[in-house]
């Protein structure tokens, strides 16, 4: 098992967008939760969740359109604690 694919099975959906939302475009993330988690994507749980963050702020968007930590952002616990090093 490869580590994004230990991170997606294993991490809250919020705390994993938050993260790839900044390196990955949207479509990505779909994809790789199609593949390992797909009842988040059939549910409409991606969706819900990437939008939340946008309301909360936890992300946002620059001039160009790319998604971008926002005023609320804060590094997710698996990140902090090194989890998947």
């Amino acid at each position: 098992m490869n580590t994004v694919e230990r991170i997606i099975k294993n991490e809250p959906v919020a705390d994993v967008v938050s993260l790839f939302a900044l390196l990955w475009p949207a479509m990505r993330i779909d994809r790789m939760y199609g593949l390992y988690r797909s009842e988040v994507v059939q549910k409409g749980i991606l969706v819900a969740t990437y939008n939340s963050l946008f309301n909360d702020g936890v992300l946002s968007s620059d001039k160009s359109g790319k998604t971008v930590k926002g005023p609320n952002w804060k590094a997710p616990t698996f990140l902090v604690e090194k989890r998947y090093d």
